[in-house]
């Protein structure tokens, strides 16, 4: 599995119903890609400095074509907190790719000094994303109420170094 940023250019693109990359389809212009893509451009425009956590990632298998996109909400917080978000594209569930996106995202994570806790927020009906994230040390730690997605379960785990 190989990774392409989906940085301004490609966001902007996507917002104006293009595929400006090889291998994305149009699950990448569906009304929920379009309103990440509309977020994390007002994210970037909002603060420049943090692009680089806005930026997010298409996930593409070995024949070229992209499976979904993953990333952070943005850069860490005063307590050196990252959510991660990934998604799927639904002719590709049940292969692993979720699972291999979880893993690029908790690598790039760990990279960066200044982060001190991963969070993953799922709703308690998405068997499949609490399926993604067993294993890989994910501790409930609470709920919340997203204007988005809805009851949310909160999973927060320390980046392996």
């Amino acid at each position: 599995m190989r990774f392409v940023d989906l940085a301004e250019r490609e966001m902007t693109a996507l917002l104006s119903g293009e595929l400006p990359m090889p291998g994305l389809s149009d699950y990448f212009l569906d009304d929920r890609a379009q309103w990440l893509w509309r977020y994390r451009l007002g994210q970037m425009a909002a603060d420049p400095a943090n692009t680089a956590w806005m930026v997010r990632l298409a996930a593409y298998d070995s024949d070229g074509m992209a499976v979904g996109h993953c990333g952070f909400h943005g850069p860490p917080d005063e307590h050196g907190m990252v959510e991660i978000g990934y998604s799927v594209a639904p002719e590709f569930r049940r292969r692993g790719y979720g699972r291999a996106m979880l893993v690029e995202l908790l690598r790039r994570a760990a990279a960066d000094p200044g982060v001190a806790v991963v969070r993953a927020t799922i709703a308690p009906d998405n068997v499949a994303s609490l399926a993604t994230i067993a294993g890989f040390g994910f501790v409930e730690t609470g709920e919340q109420w997203d204007e988005e997605d809805g009851r949310e379960i909160i999973f927060e785990v320390a980046p392996a170094r």
